[in-house]
């Protein structure tokens, strides 16, 4: 579906975007993108991309115990991961215009 298929496009400046202000454990940033109508994202496409961005060193990552359950693992931007989310708000915004520009009939 195409939808599905934005959505994963989208997943990577989501997940900044919802850890830019202050750190999140998983599944703590799985409920804050849920509260965004269309996101639809779930635990199996968010913590692949939280690793990933981690590995890339994007992200740092504590390890804290939870007060039930396994030591929870917290995620905070660090100055890479600002400059690669700048990047991609500055992106997002130009295809944005451009694409409400085309549904408009402006271009």
């Amino acid at each position: 579906q195409w939808n599905a298929q934005l959505r994963r496009g989208l997943v990577e400046l989501c997940v900044l975007a919802a850890i830019e202000r202050d750190e999140a454990y998983g599944y703590q940033l799985v409920e804050r993108l849920r509260q965004g109508s269309g996101l639809e994202l779930t635990e199996s496409t968010v913590y692949p991309v939280l690793s990933r961005l981690a590995r890339e060193r994007l992200l740092d990552v504590r390890t804290a115990p939870s007060p039930t359950g396994p030591p929870r693992r917290y995620y905070r931007l660090n100055a890479a991961g600002r400059a690669r989310l700048a990047q991609m708000k500055q992106h997002w915004e130009a295809v944005s215009q451009s694409i409400a520009r085309l549904l408009t009939g402006e271009i």
